[in-house]
């Protein structure tokens, strides 16, 4: 090799290294990524994402939850445009995306869902996936750890838990795409992710349509015959409906369940709240709140652990549109829904 080619070689080298130090020295963008935030479009305006993107992110919107066969990629400028500083997507002329307004239950108010067949709102979401800023935190969420001394040991040493969800239609897995999407099912698949010495069987032992007076007459088959070592209850959702179950006696049904459930398995529980239906829906007392807070104190009585998916939900929708995160467009959470229910979960802390 002559001197010349020494040179240039040399000169080549610090070339790249130039380039290698220059781009890891490039402002990227920082924060926790997000992941099909979903949002429906009623014609061409703005549609709110749950959060302002930071400074620098990228978006990208599709036309199903998990990103796959069968998935359309939307395209900038084609078929939707963003505006980064407001945190908002909205479709543009010509677009594929679909039109919300062409769903069958737009527009209506204190509407009653059976009197329009192939409700729902599946085929209207688009999905985007963006990066958010670290702060605030979110979800807020006391770790309960010490409230599942022996849940945690069993995870920890190796051991196989067995964990039942039981409710209503939300816990059963409405709306959700597919059973690995249902919030329980994930928290279980990431616990035994972080526990691969142990083996998590999950359980599903909710029926749909059903209130904590029907809890209880199905508490025996449906979760002590299960011989659980963590039971998760969320009722809610069909008690606080018009005619429904008083917050004072829900509160005790859970109470009832709590008890009963230790003392016939020695199961450690967790109870959850529910989020709002939709506003426009008929058959809502729309006091969600207080059956929220009623699950909060049912849990504080008993001693047990508490998931508080109403206020990290209602964290989530204050800049959505109800329909945004509702699979039916009533009260089951879309993908979207469901992932909200286990990021709140996972911050439980097993």
């Amino acid at each position: 090799m002559t001197r010349l080619d020494r040179i240039r070689r040399c000169l080549w080298a610090a070339f790249v290294v130039s380039l290698v130090v220059g781009c890891s020295h490039a402002p990227k963008p920082s924060g926790v990524p997000v992941v099909g935030d979903s949002v429906v479009f009623v014609g061409e305006q703005p549609a709110a994402l749950a959060w302002v993107p930071t400074a620098g992110s990228t978006l990208s919107l599709r036309s199903t939850y998990e990103p796959g066969a069968g998935s359309v990629t939307y395209v900038a400028g084609r078929d939707y445009a963003w505006d980064a500083a407001a945190g908002t997507v909205r479709r543009v002329p010509g677009s594929r995306i679909p039109d919300f307004r062409t769903n069958s239950l737009y527009g209506q108010d204190e509407f009653d869902h059976s009197k329009f067949p192939g409700f729902g709102n599946g085929g209207f979401f688009a999905f985007a996936d963006y990066t958010r800023p670290a702060q605030p935190p979110w979800p807020v969420q006391r770790p309960q750890t010490h409230l599942l001394p022996r849940s945690a040991a069993t995870l920890n040493s190796g051991g196989n838990l067995r964990l039942v969800a039981f409710g209503d239609s939300i816990t059963a897995g409405g709306d959700a795409t597919r059973p690995g999407l249902i919030f329980w099912q994930r928290w279980a698949d990431a616990l035994q992710s972080r526990h691969p010495q142990s083996r998590i069987t999950a359980i599903n032992a909710a029926t749909g349509g059903d209130s904590t007076v029907q809890g209880l007459q199905r508490l025996q088959s449906k979760v002590l015959d299960a011989h659980p070592d963590l039971v998760l209850i969320g009722f809610g959702m069909n008690d606080h409906n018009r005619g429904g179950v008083p917050v004072a006696q829900f509160e005790e049904n859970l109470k009832q369940m709590v008890a009963r459930i230790r003392a016939d398995t020695g199961a450690e529980v967790i109870l959850f709240s529910a989020f709002p239906p939709n506003p426009r829906w008929r058959f809502g007392s729309h006091h969600m709140e207080d059956y929220a807070e009623a699950t909060a104190r049912a849990a504080a009585a008993s001693g047990c652990a508490y998931a508080d998916v109403f206020n990290n939900w209602q964290s989530v929708a204050a800049r959505k549109k109800p329909e945004d995160l509702l699979g039916n467009d009533i009260n089951h959470p879309n993908d979207f829904g469901h992932w909200i229910y286990f990021q709140v979960f996972e911050a439980l802390g097993l």
